[in-house]
């Protein structure tokens, strides 16, 4: 029997795996993917996790090529409304880490003990001295017995865990390209442009290239090439005609919310996106992920290294988690609604609003909470 069964072997649950296999711990990595995902999904890694994950190594290794974003401007129409200076928190690491999702997936797999792969989890049981998996692979049906078992699948194996949790599916959709833009000034600096036709922003990546993402007007035009016109006109608009010209093709992406009330059942935890999902338009899902891992991780090698499990102190952590995700979700809310198309006089007090809420001193409010800096475990 193991010590310990992690489901899902992206950022969130390779974390976990790493943390508890350097505590000694005996854990079991399930992975439905043949192999590593080449996508580029959450790229921003945030203070309070790079905290969290110093004394693994983990750091080290992420900053090694990533960029660090030290602030932040919001635009409108050629103009500078406001500056979040995530370079004058004050925390360990003020900046924000930017990196793909493909590359601190090789980082956190460098730290962790290899998945077993091809391995799609059908089940999950709580029993009174153990937990059961079963799965299926290329050999047929097999399950195995761990003392834990964590889900950390991502929303798609929320059903693992979870009979029914309200989902709130928002209208909006949204285009995303990674385009190469080589050098330029503002290499490092992350831009949120708004005007009367919805947001774009625009993200430094290591390499020379930029996330570039934009509300999308027309979704039901699905067709690659006319996603990717409509991306490149946006950023175009916004007067970026370098990362405009490279825009080649477009991903589509819509978003929800989901917050499960509980992350604990027996020896059953949900974590990540599989307990609480948010908007990624200025939200935090993969470090809400991140840091679940990072603070449940010591409670389960007390809990397996004595052999009672620490519930005090695991419903301790459960209130915290559950109560970041809410918050993050409502913050996410926010920044989805600010970046819908709106009339010439809503946009007018759009960006009003925007530059009092940036202004000193109430902008440190919003670089700290745009940092993490409100998560419960900050």
């Amino acid at each position: 029997m193991h010590d310990v069964a992690v489901v899902g072997a992206g950022p969130v649950g390779l974390v976990l795996a790493g943390l508890l296999a350097k505590d000694g711990l005996d854990v079991q990595v399930l992975e439905r993917r043949d192999a590593a995902g080449a996508g580029t999904r959450a790229i921003g890694v945030h203070a309070p996790v790079l905290a969290a994950l110093e004394g693994s190594g983990i750091t080290d290794d992420l900053l090694h090529d990533a960029v660090r974003v030290g602030r932040g401007e919001a635009r409108s129409a050629g103009r500078t409304l406001g500056v979040v200076r995530f370079d004058r928190l004050s925390t360990r690491f003020p900046f924000v880490a930017t990196l793909p999702q493909a590359a601190t997936e090789r980082v956190l797999a460098a730290h962790a003990p290899a998945p077993r792969r091809a391995a799609a989890v059908t089940s999950v049981h709580s029993r009174d001295d153990r937990a059961e998996v079963r799965f299926g692979d290329p050999a047929g049906t097999a399950s195995l017995d761990a003392r834990v078992v964590v889900v950390a699948t991502g929303w798609s194996g929320r059903d693992l865990v979870y009979r029914s949790i309200p989902t709130h599916v928002y209208p909006d959709r949204y285009l995303m390209a990674d385009v190469d833009t080589g050098d330029r000034p503002d290499h490092d600096v992350a831009i949120v442009d708004i005007d009367g036709t919805g947001v774009m922003e625009s993200f430094p990546l290591p390499g020379a290239r930029r996330r570039v993402v934009a509300w999308d007007s027309r979704p039901e035009d699905d067709e690659p090439a006319a996603r990717a016109a409509r991306l490149a006109e946006s950023v175009a608009r916004r007067g970026d005609r370098v990362a405009a010209a490279a825009v080649t093709e477009a991903s589509s992406f819509g978003v929800r919310r989901v917050v499960a009330p509980a992350l604990r059942r027996g020896r059953v935890f949900a974590i990540g996106d599989a307990a609480h999902e948010v908007s990624p338009i200025g939200g935090q899902g993969m470090n809400l992920g991140l840091l679940d891992a990072a603070t449940l991780a010591p409670l389960l090698t007390r809990w397996i290294r004595s052999g009672t499990a620490p519930d005090e102190e695991l419903r301790r952590w459960e209130r915290r988690r559950v109560r970041s995700a809410g918050t993050a979700a409502r913050l996410a809310a926010v920044n989805t609604a600010l970046g819908r198309p709106l009339t010439s006089a809503a946009d007018a007090a759009r960006r009003l609003a925007l530059r009092l809420a940036l202004a000193r001193p109430v902008g440190g409010f919003f670089a700290s909470a745009y940092a993490m800096g409100l998560d419960a475990d900050a």
